[in-house]
């Protein structure tokens, strides 16, 4: 993951390079604040300087040669450390049932073997996804209308603050947001803060067939410079299919960790915007006729262009253009 991570980034850094960090004709966001973190690719320079002393003295106590060593001796728990605190889940408010009908509330490198590696599509032992079946007894919610699982499911999780969760329809809405995803399965999304510009946040799709999940991980691009391949993310969003076929929806849920510098209301708009830029609300507007449909379909396809773009490299993608679809759901 932290390969794949660090090949979409290093193509963001040449786009912010050409963007300017002043958008002149946003009024909401004057500046882009946090792009200006990725103008090295030398992402854990600064923190391994800074700990160089005790990390050579810890490798010596482990009768060690160097720290490269150490690293890679500890690269196991690391690993395994990172992905605990990925999928970690938890319960609380839950977002709307069924796709937003309103915009009020509203980049991916060509594929890697490390990206590959992420977007998992085989059963593994090792999955520390928690599976729907240790959440709610399938059995009985099997013969429920959708209607009480729907509320069963917004109950579940209704007390755990740091938590979102959603009942989404499988189709069109949850089949168009996959097909996108495993096609750019890497990408940014702003954070608007009207006082001091716009947060931008790396997201990357995995799936786990031993659960019958996908998850969405979101990260800071601060977190990303600071930390490099250490950095952990701040929202897991969970979609689990196992309902999928028979009750025809998909349960989404998400937690936002403690302590992350992101609070929830951000974490539903990093959603929002998932949901727009995969195509989760164009579904219904391909069946709608008249000049706003049209001009919905032109705005679907120059999100679908920016995916496309960032996936390629392509230096038509911009942050500029980013902000500026983003701005069009505020």
């Amino acid at each position: 993951m932290a390969a794949a991570r660090s090949s979409a980034l290093r193509h963001l850094t040449s786009c912010c390079a050409r963007a300017p960090r002043v958008v002149s004709h946003q009024q909401r966001w004057a500046q882009v604040h946090d792009v200006r973190f990725l103008a090295t690719t030398q992402h854990s320079r600064s923190v391994l300087e800074k700990y160089r002393d005790k990390l050579d003295r810890k490798a010596r106590e482990e009768g060690l040669p160097d720290i490269d060593t150490l690293k890679q001796a500890y690269a196991d728990k690391i690993e395994k450390l990172r992905k605990e605190a990925d999928t970690t889940v938890s319960p609380a408010p839950s977002l709307p049932t069924t796709p937003p009908t309103s915009p009020s509330n509203e980049a991916s490198p060509p594929r890697t073997q490390s990206q590959s590696d992420t977007r998992r599509t085989s059963p593994s032992s090792s999955s520390t996804i928690k599976p729907l079946s240790a959440i709610l007894n399938l059995p009985k919610v099997r013969d429920l209308p959708v209607t009480e699982l729907t509320a069963i499911w917004r109950l579940r999780h209704a007390a755990e603050p740091q938590s979102m969760c959603a009942v989404i329809p499988a189709a069109p809405t949850y089949a168009a947001m996959e097909s996108t995803a495993r096609l750019y399965p890497q990408f940014v999304l702003p954070v608007p803060h009207p006082e001091q510009g716009a947060e931008m946040h790396f997201l990357q799709w995995t799936w786990d067939a031993a659960t019958r999940s996908s998850t969405v991980l979101f990260t800071q691009l601060a977190e990303y410079k600071a930390r490099g391949e250490f950095a952990q993310p701040h929202t897991t969003l969970t979609h689990y299919t196992d309902l999928g076929g028979e009750k025809g929806v998909v349960l989404m849920l998400g937690h936002v960790m403690e302590d992350r510098g992101v609070q929830v209301e951000h974490a539903r708009w990093l959603v929002l915007c998932l949901q727009r830029f995969y195509g989760g609300w164009d579904a219904a507007v391909d069946k709608e006729t008249g000049a706003e449909a049209s001009m919905a379909q032109e705005r679907a396809a120059e999100r679908r262009r920016l995916l496309e773009w960032f996936a390629k490299g392509d230096e038509r993608f911009s942050v500029e253009k980013l902000m500026d679809e983003a701005e069009r759901m505020g």
